[in-house]
């Protein structure tokens, strides 16, 4: 129950970001695994991102104008 001064917004917003903390934290701990890093390594993770750089760069450009 919101009590006039904006405490029901202030108590989502700190739960969501908690629940997005949390989220980065796991996904750090999952990507840490080295068995996890080995499977990225053969799945060339690395090659897909640099496949998506001029995209993304392209994107920023148009944006710009």
């Amino acid at each position: 129950m919101e009590n006039g001064n904006g405490s029901a917004s202030d108590r989502d917003t700190l739960f969501m970001l908690s629940g997005v903390a949390l989220m980065v934290f796991g996904a750090g701990l999952i990507i840490s695994n080295p068995i996890v890093k080995r499977y990225l390594g053969q799945f060339g993770l690395g090659n897909l991102a640099q496949a998506a750089l001029p995209d993304l760069d392209r994107y920023l450009k148009l944006r710009s104008m």
